[in-house]
């Protein structure tokens, strides 16, 4: 089976274990079906996200121009905090900002390499929580806008940490935490302008990942340095597949890359 296409992140389905799908312009492949059979990826070429055209990709997908131009790479979603719509005022497009930015959004804990705060649309759960690779999490608060969530989560990142280890992440070298609890421990550190927003009664959200075999010695693939590879799927977490060899390869870190797949 071929299949030729620019790669995003891969769609996810919530069950257990989740689905993933790889989604090209004129076709898709269910991932899970993938795992134990040979798969081969061959980088052809590169193809922003945004323009459509056949240059180097920056970040995030997009090229040099468009990273710094258009209103999906600004700085505030990246650092929720520095967003402006709620007060009416403009960084790059103000209709797409207040179309993003004013609506409800989610603060929450989630534990994939350690308990880690984040913000996501609310609309986003718990697709987040999964390209994260989080095996548990939980909301904290649910506000109206981007703004609020965002400085809720400069607040609480003086006393839980905010960035996931992936290699801890993908060697599944974890334990489980009891969420509800270190909810209740941070309410005291919510700012006083989402205290009101704060979730009492919730329980954790448990997630099971369609993985055989997870790696010892990590081997991550760049398709630039390595343009063809070739092995064993063995299991997919967060947005990586993991190779029989070790090997792992980050699909949303190569999203404008057009490449050729093939299943044997």
């Amino acid at each position: 089976m071929n299949y030729e296409g620019v790669l995003t992140k891969m769609q996810t389905e919530f069950g257990s274990p989740i689905q993933y799908y790889l989604v090209f312009e004129n076709d898709f492949l269910n991932m899970n079906q993938l795992l134990d059979k040979k798969v081969s990826i061959n980088f052809l070429k590169y193809q922003c996200l945004n323009c459509n055209l056949e240059k180097k990709i920056y970040r995030q997908g997009f090229c040099y121009d468009c990273f710094f131009e258009i209103p999906q790479a600004a700085d505030w979603i990246i650092k929720p905090e520095l967003s402006t719509a709620h007060i009416d005022k403009e960084d790059r497009d103000l209709a797409y900002e207040k179309r993003v930015q004013l609506q409800p959004h989610v603060v929450y804990l989630a534990n994939s390499s350690n308990v880690k705060v984040g913000v996501t649309r609310k609309t986003q759960v718990p697709t987040r929580w999964i390209d994260q690779g989080a095996h548990e999490a939980i909301e904290i608060v649910e506000v109206p806008n981007r703004y609020l969530a965002g400085i809720t989560e400069v607040a609480l990142k003086d006393h839980v940490g905010d960035k996931t280890n992936w290699r801890t992440m993908l060697k599944n070298d974890i334990k489980d935490e009891n969420l509800v609890e270190w909810r209740d421990k941070l309410r005291q550190f919510i700012p006083k302008e989402a205290q009101e927003y704060f979730i009492e009664s919730n329980s954790e959200t448990n997630i099971e990942f369609p993985v055989l075999q997870y790696p010892k010695k990590l081997k991550s693939l760049n398709l630039v340095k390595s343009p063809f590879y070739e092995g064993i799927l063995k299991g997919i977490k967060g947005q990586y597949l993991i190779f029989e060899d070790d090997t792992v390869f980050n699909v949303r870190g190569s999203e404008g890359y057009v490449v050729a797949i093939t299943v044997n």
